[in-house]
């Protein structure tokens, strides 16, 4: 089932998400609901606050960046073949010099801005069957998950902008949280509390 997603001005999206346990109720079922919300979106990553579910559960489907003929055969073959569900996540290290890439979000239609991020990333999550891991991911993939794991902790990319960018932005994220954008995907619009 697609769900719409949390605009840009819901407190749901600055909230500190929840720890769950295995008996979360229907779980399979939403983490199939968020899949499919993802990509009828045509997203990469999509978090459990952007459904309104201040609880930390974020995917990331990077497939569609395997594709980038930008990106080296190694970085295209790791970023094709990643699909990943993140369940209690916590970043345990980031390292390197940070580097500025072009970011945007399903919550935030219409917006990208270059945000700064370190390039490697550790992480100790639990996967759908609730079994824990500790891994490492660099470059792209960090990123998104970087991303995913913001919106976890009531984080937003623009919170990484400068002040002079969030000036210039002001008006169209006024517009976003009154519902006052065409997009392609379900949104619920805080302001208005609508659908579209």
């Amino acid at each position: 089932m697609i769900l719409p997603i949390v605009a840009y001005g819901d407190p749901v999206l600055r909230k500190k998400a929840k720890a769950i346990s295995a008996d979360y109720p229907n779980l399979d079922a939403l983490i199939a609901n968020m899949y499919e919300t993802m990509y009828n979106a045509l997203g990469v990553g999509l978090a459990a606050p952007q459904i309104g579910l201040p609880i930390r559960i974020f995917l990331v489907d990077a497939s569609p960046f395997g594709e980038d003929e930008e990106l080296s055969d190694d970085e295209r073959k790791q970023l094709k073949d990643f699909k990943q569900t993140f369940i209690n996540a916590k970043i345990l290290e980031e390292e390197g010099d940070e580097w500025a890439f072009n970011e945007g979000c399903l919550s935030i239609p219409h917006i990208r801005e270059d945000v700064f991020r370190k390039p490697k990333v550790k992480i100790e999550f639990q996967d759908e069957n609730f079994k824990t891991h500790i891994k490492e991911f660099d470059g792209l993939l960090a990123r998104v998950i970087q991303h995913e794991y913001d919106h976890i902790e009531g984080i937003l990319f623009t919170d990484k902008i400068s002040t002079l960018k969030k000036r210039l932005i002001k008006g169209k994220l006024s517009n976003i949280s009154k519902g006052k954008i065409s997009i392609d995907y379900k949104m619920r619009f805080p302001d208005m509390k609508k659908k579209r």
